[in-house]
């Protein structure tokens, strides 16, 4: 089955809001087996927007809407696709309830604009909005499909999953077994050095397949099978799971898709670790990516930002030689890293600490090249480890991957010690 999204809002073509309804919906619809061909933006025109839908009714099966079902009269969506079906629009009785019910419950008087929520196409199947006003609806015309979803993504994820999944596994896939899919997390490899260790497998189309994605510092692989039953796709998943972790059992952190943070905080939860982290050249990035994550406070115990060296100096105890003068090592060095994990460590007494110092450019600082990062991993009773880091990039992807890179080198201390 090919799919087309079309997204609609003219914010979206002036840049004030990022498209992220696209990325859910194309993901979603990969997982059960229709392949998005299409992405189309347009503004809140009704001519515009006409145009769009037979142009997608031309080369896709599966037509999603997002957007351009609210109360206002830019708000088009549902009267463009009526036109274009040959449909009549109606006020659905039990949606208006819901709306009215929404504003005498508040005391506030409902202006006449808001019956536009409650507006679906004749012959449609209506999507309850758990979250929202907007109803939404599902149509079947000419062996074509239309789902028509709100555009705040907290009512769109919701009713895709709740309603228009189960209408289009019902309606569109009843001769495919279904879909499923797992997630593998890895770190500290990247994405063509993760392929050229898995090439045999992905050249082979085997069953599960194997499709990889790189994000900064880190690589996703998602397998995916079909299969009559839930069970036969999990042996299925698991097999294959199997070979590609006894390749890359140093890289293979997750398998299920949450950020190394998240992993990190898993893994030292249930072995009740602590940790504290001491930053320079990341500003705090590292730190916030961690306290990001209900329940860090069980393991992190906090940290210190030492972007000067004054800082450096007067709370983590980094002695002025080797910061400052002719033969110091300076700031950015495998010195000052030692120091700081290690002060910072024994200043929340914690199992653990990390620090990163570098220079994230666009300059270079202390003569020292952009993209230079040392990273300290301090561990009670243990040598502190220190790693030199060459990064290239530009300044944020220099401070994405140095926080990474140590997060990783924590990881792979924290898999040997569950060994």
């Amino acid at each position: 089955m090919k799919a087309e999204i079309i997204a609609v809002g003219t914010e979206l073509l002036l840049g004030q809001i990022t498209n992220t309804n696209a990325r859910y919906l194309s993901q979603q619809l990969s997982y059960i087996g229709i392949d998005v061909y299409y992405q189309t933006v347009v503004g809140d025109n009704l001519n515009r927007l006409k145009q769009a839908i037979e142009l997608a009714s031309s080369r896709a099966d599966v037509i999603l809407f997002s957007g351009g079902i609210g109360p206002t009269q830019d708000d088009l969506t549902k009267d463009a696709l009526a036109e274009v079906l040959g449909r009549s629009i109606y006020i659905n009785p039990a949606s208006m309830e819901k709306v009215a019910s929404f504003f005498e419950g508040r005391n506030i008087a409902m202006t006449e604009n808001n019956r536009r929520q409650a507006l679906v196409i004749e012959n449609s199947h209506v999507l309850a909005n758990s979250t929202g006003l907007a109803v939404g609806i599902a149509i079947e015309d000419k062996e074509k499909y239309y789902i028509v979803l709100p555009g705040p993504p907290k009512e769109l994820q919701p009713m895709f999953e709740n309603e228009a999944k189960p209408w289009l596994l019902e309606h569109v896939l009843t001769d495919e077994h279904p879909i499923y899919s797992k997630m593998l997390k890895f770190a500290g490899i990247g994405e063509s050095a993760l392929e050229e260790a898995l090439i045999d497998l992905i050249s082979a189309q085997s069953d599960p397949t194997i499709a990889p994605y790189a994000k900064e510092a880190e690589v996703t692989i998602r397998l995916t099978t079909k299969a009559a039953t839930e069970k036969e796709a999990m042996v299925k998943l698991k097999q294959m799971e199997s070979q590609i972790r006894e390749r890359l059992p140093d890289h293979m952190y997750a398998d299920q898709d949450i950020a190394i943070e998240e992993q990190i905080l898993l893994m030292m939860t249930g072995m009740k670790l602590t940790l504290t982290a001491a930053e320079s050249c990341t500003g705090g990035l590292l730190m916030q990516n961690l306290t990001a994550i209900p329940g860090s406070g069980n393991v992190f115990m906090g940290g210190i930002v030492c972007y000067s060296n004054e800082m450096k100096e007067k709370m983590l105890n980094v002695p002025r030689e080797l910061l400052e003068g002719e033969n110091a090592p300076g700031a950015v060095s495998q010195e000052v890293a030692e120091v700081l994990a290690d002060e910072a460590r024994k200043m929340l007494d914690t199992d653990f600490a990390v620090s990163i110092t570098g220079v994230a450019g666009p300059g270079s600082s202390e003569r020292k090249p952009v993209g230079l990062v040392y990273v300290a991993l301090a561990e009670r009773n243990q040598p502190t480890q220190v790693f030199e880091l060459n990064i290239r990039g530009n300044r944020e992807s220099i401070r994405v991957r140095a926080a990474k890179s140590i997060l990783y080198r924590l990881w792979l201390r924290l898999s040997e010690l569950q060994k």
